[in-house]
């Protein structure tokens, strides 16, 4: 269970090592077998990409598999479930859409800020010990809303139903079955290269999207492994937190939960409950792995609560609090924020709307969560009159001579030559 260790007992530095994370595999062989990977699919491009579907994926089927029908192959409470997933979804991300500028800065000199979509995006999905359909839904539905022409959606093969589903329920009509870094330099380097990719992965996976990015290829985010922090009072239910920490461990070995409490007895309680509820999971051993990472710290007060809140910067952050809205204006650094005795993390990764894909890793200090302009572009449009020129000239002018850029002043003073 979660060792318990009192905050205020240890030392400045003994505190940073307390909200260190795991160490991401991000080692100098992973960067070799990426970089090898990457060249391969850049000069052989097919057979590269048929040799690696069979000996890292152990698959040999159709590189392309089409998504049509697959929602009538799914159970029908589960294609109940995607449906009301990718409506809240949508609903959400269609709050977000922006709003054009425009703005005369002086009379005759008109700027505007417009907005489109990307034309063309990749979308990766992980495979693994089990199905991500939501992680399609998270991607491909704020995309098509944002007006994005062509999705390319990797995912290793065989693709299971659902993950089709999800995908034709999106829109897309057929899913490249392929995983790894491999599916990313397909995708960056193929025909039609993307000019964004999207979507979590593991170390080789990110790694290979840090790799193409070098190539001028966007990304949406560095990715680590996933996290929770909850912050609890004397007034939280014990069995719901320990619910939240274990839905969090159970996502592999190397994510990290973190319990911040003010109540020693609550922490107690609660490993008393993970013990009860983690005896009932499919998956203990990643989730035991995943608790070896974690702890549980307590705090002397509620502004300690927010403090290493803030130093942390979690993915997901669960306020198990008495009226805990009142932090929000307080807690600055976190990907997505669950208030409340019911609102689990499920509810984001799923289907209250909000996007799971979130910042790790500290990240949320500086990178947001996924949202609908992370698949559009902004720019800026001017247009001056020869009146507003004439005006904003003698500024022009000044600012083109301290730096000594003449055919700046020049491309303002041949226009003034000419006669109206």
């Amino acid at each position: 269970m979660l060792k318990i260790i009192d905050w205020a007992q240890q030392s400045p530095a003994e505190q940073q090592a307390l909200l260190t994370r795991p160490a991401q595999q991000q080692n100098e062989a992973v960067r070799q077998t990426v970089s090898a990977i990457v060249t391969a699919v850049q000069s052989q491009g097919d057979a590269a990409l048929e040799r690696y579907a069979r000996e890292l994926d152990n698959y040999a089927g159709p590189r392309w598999v089409a998504t049509k029908d697959a929602l009538t192959r799914i159970a029908p409470g589960l294609k109940a479930a995607l449906e009301q997933a990718a409506a809240n979804i949508r609903r959400f991300h269609e709050a977000q859409r922006p709003q054009a500028v425009s703005v005369e800065t002086q009379p005759g000199v008109r700027c505007e800020q417009r907005w489109q979509p990307l034309e063309r995006i990749g979308i990766y999905v992980p495979g693994g010990s089990t199905p991500l359909p939501s992680s399609v839904l998270m991607q491909a539905v704020p995309a098509r809303l944002a007006g994005v022409e062509e999705i390319v959606l990797a995912t290793p093969g065989p693709v299971p139903d659902v993950i089709l589903a999800a995908a034709e329920l999106a829109g897309i009509t057929q899913v490249l079955a392929l995983g790894g870094a491999q599916a990313i330099a397909a995708m960056a380097y193929g025909e039609r290269p993307v000019v964004k990719i999207f979507g979590p992965g593991n170390a080789y996976v990110t790694e290979a999207k840090r790799q193409v990015a070098l190539d001028g290829i966007a990304i949406d985010m560095p990715a680590g492994p996933s996290e929770v922090m909850v912050l609890a009072d004397a007034t939280a239910n014990p069995r719901f937190v320990a619910a939240d920490l274990l839905s969090q461990a159970e996502h592999g070995p190397d994510s990290q939960v973190l319990l911040v409490t003010t109540s020693l007895e609550l922490a107690q309680a609660v490993n008393q409950a993970l013990a009860d509820l983690g005896a009932q999971l499919s998956r203990q051993a990643v989730t035991m792995q995943a608790l070896g990472n974690s702890r549980t710290l307590v705090a002397a007060s509620e502004a300690e609560l927010v403090a290493i809140a803030n130093s942390y910067a979690p993915e997901h952050l669960i306020l198990q609090l008495k009226d805990g809205e009142r932090l929000l204006g307080r807690l600055r650094n976190a990907g997505s924020i669950f208030v409340g005795p019911y609102s689990p993390e499920s509810a984001g990764d799923y289907a209250s709307g909000t996007n799971h894909v979130l910042p790790t890793y500290g990240l949320a200090r500086s990178y947001s969560s996924l949202g609908l302009l992370d698949f559009m572009r902004r720019f800026t449009v001017q247009t001056l009159s020869r009146q507003g020129l004439e005006a904003l000239a003698p500024t022009l002018i000044a600012l083109a001579d301290a730096e000594g850029l003449d055919a700046h002043r020049l491309a303002v003073t041949v226009r003034l030559e000419e006669t109206a």
